[in-house]
């Protein structure tokens, strides 16, 4: 964390926003098709050119195979299945672990949870019979369940609090996940050994454009990979899927959503800087930052804007409005200072005014609301105590928001 980062409202300053309702011929936006037909492709053409980068064109093939399966997985309330999925015309390169959990006592097709992890299947479930993922971790700050780079036995279950499994599966939702290190290591060198490196056929020289994906949205091009599978699944409602992140696979989250609107639901949990939090606030994390400490996490051309956010031809307020009318959720944290929790929200409140050409509710809310008060109707909001995690009280209210819209539809 930069200990020069600015924690004072009142030095936040008040730049102003791109219009979000404004195509670039001057013409104003009044209606959802106008909306459709032109606005948003021009917005997410300029996040894919200014911010996270376009992926390449070409085409990898894709294969699949269930490894194993287990119909007495959390103690009998689920099924577990294991599924490899391969990129490429055989299965040396890239593939990701797919881990999936289906209710046993719910009638399918059910809807379903999918995201990254960060320490790999078996840190989501300490569960013995799931192998333990040996690629390239971040090292842990326990110095013990991720050693020099790579998970040990004590890693098993580390990141359960992070997915309360049997929770979400008894509410009638399946989850899926898998570790964002097998789509690409999070490291500055990581592309040489994921998916970037494979589709890019670079053969190890660093030759990007300026405006070639980084590695947030390779994770986010991972969620999509993950939701063709879990579309073939008969089990599983593929209309009703949602896409969700903590942290930098918030971003990735948010991504995945604006780029693939079969994900029926996005949602963000403490996402800031280069996620949900607006770039223009001079609050917590900045884009110097984000290039200086992950310049690999974004495209080239990003960097241009370290010093001058203003410059930057979106905020994130357009990235929310991507969303719509798909519901969103936004999540913060009272001592997240770092994420910018007030830019959280403000993002979504400016983004509102596109839910509203849909016949949509946003937030519901002119101010920020007070801790641990959940807000908004297709747009939801809260802030809740304690630090940048994700914890029961967030899937309290990610289970009670997928539910309210998942019912309707």
């Amino acid at each position: 964390m930069n200990e020069s980062a600015n924690y004072d409202e009142s030095l936040v300053g008040n730049l102003p926003l791109p219009e979000l309702l404004i195509c670039a011929d001057g013409t104003r936006v009044n209606d959802s098709t106008h909306w459709i037909s032109q606005r948003r492709s021009e917005i997410l053409s300029l996040f894919e050119s200014q911010l996270y980068g376009k992926a390449p064109s070409t085409k990898l093939a894709i294969s699949r195979q269930v490894v194993s399966t287990d119909t007495s997985a959390l103690n009998g309330l689920a099924t577990r299945q294991e599924i490899h999925i391969y990129v490429g015309d055989d299965k040396n390169g890239t593939r990701v672990d797919l881990q999936l959990y289906t209710p046993k006592k719910t009638a399918h097709p059910v809807p379903l949870f999918l995201g990254c992890n960060f320490n790999g299947n078996h840190a989501v479930d300490p569960d013995p019979k799931i192998p333990i993922n040996h690629r390239w971790m971040r090292n842990t700050v326990d110095e013990k369940s991720v050693v020099n780079h790579y998970a040990t036995e004590s890693s098993r279950g580390s990141e359960s609090s992070r997915w309360p499994l049997e929770t979400i599966i008894r509410k009638g939702f399946a989850v899926a996940t898998f570790y964002y290190g097998d789509v690409e290591p999070d490291h500055a060198d990581g592309w040489k050994s994921g998916i970037r490196g494979e589709l890019l056929n670079l053969g190890g020289s660093k030759d990007f454009e300026p405006d070639s994906w980084g590695a947030v949205a390779a994770w986010a091009w991972g969620l999509s990979r993950a939701l063709d599978y879990l579309a073939t699944d008969p089990a599983i409602d593929s209309e009703r899927v949602a896409v969700i992140g903590h942290s930098r696979l918030g971003k990735a989250a948010l991504w995945a959503g604006a780029m693939d609107t079969r994900f029926a639901m996005v949602i963000s949990n403490n996402s800031g800087a280069g996620g949900i939090s607006l770039a223009r606030r001079h609050f917590g994390e900045s884009i110097s930052d984000l290039n200086e400490n992950f310049p690999h996490w974004f495209c080239g051309n990003y960097k241009s804007y370290n010093n001058c956010p203003e410059k930057l031809p979106v905020d994130m307020h357009q990235l929310a409005a991507l969303i719509a009318p798909r519901p969103l959720y936004i999540a913060s944290a009272e001592e997240d200072l770092w994420a910018d929790p007030r830019g959280e929200f403000l993002a979504g409140k400016y983004a509102e005014q596109v839910y509203t050409l849909f016949g949509k509710a946003g937030l519901g809310v002119s101010e920020w609301p007070s801790v641990n008060n959940p807000v908004g109707e297709f747009i939801g909001y809260h802030i809740r105590s304690g630090k940048h995690d994700v914890t029961t009280y967030d899937w309290h209210q990610f289970i009670q928001f997928a539910t309210k819209h998942f019912r309707k539809s």
